[in-house]
């Protein structure tokens, strides 16, 4: 695993994600999200605009077959599951591992400009996780929850996604928007990924 100095992206042995297609779920906005701060583990709760989000989201989620929903513990991800939980009719499973980047000094303060510095992998906040260790968490907790009955829902955090993308062979850096239902799809060399509709 490469640490501090190291690039996140030139790991010479990550972890694989396993080829099977799944729903990933970014949550609803949070008053911290709309001011660009970085979360990471502070359990900020949804805003009312990022409830709306989530029960937007569990409608376009609605009929497509999703026999596991799995999540983060952090509540805005949590509600964000059982509001989609609700229209599915299935139960929402916690998942430790699908927790939020720890970003360590960082946390509650502006995502810029040290960001993109974290994700090349040529900086990593005092008491953080590198990207590299969060893409190899990632992995494993993903491959954990394909292990149920599918088609499977995750619902989770932005960083997270973005170490999956890492993982998918896809340019990481890449914002997902809040409450975004989307079908990742294996492929080779990169996955595909198609927002609900």
């Amino acid at each position: 695993m490469t640490k501090g100095g190291g690039s996140a992206l030139n790991d010479a042995s990550p972890a694989l994600l396993l080829p099977a297609a799944f729903w990933y779920l970014r949550h609803g906005e949070t008053d911290w999200n709309t001011r660009d701060l970085s979360q990471g583990n502070v359990d900020v709760p949804l805003n009312p605009h990022g409830l709306e989000q989530a029960k937007a989201a569990a409608e376009l989620l609605r009929g497509r077959g999703i026999a596991t929903i799995v999540a983060s513990p952090l509540s805005r991800a949590r509600v964000t599951a059982e509001i989609a939980a609700e229209a599915i009719g299935r139960p929402v499973r916690i998942e430790d591992d699908l927790h939020e980047v720890r970003y360590g000094v960082q946390e509650g303060k502006p995502m810029q400009p040290w960001f993109p510095d974290w994700i090349a992998g040529t900086f990593t906040p005092e008491g953080a996780e590198t990207f590299a260790e969060l893409r190899a968490r990632a992995v494993a907790a993903i491959n954990r929850c394909l292990a149920q009955p599918r088609p499977l829902l995750v619902v989770g955090h932005g960083a997270f996604f973005r170490a999956l993308r890492a993982a998918m062979g896809l340019a990481p850096n890449v914002r997902l928007p809040n409450a975004t239902p989307l079908l990742c799809e294996p492929g080779d060399p990169q996955w595909s990924l198609t927002p609900a509709a």
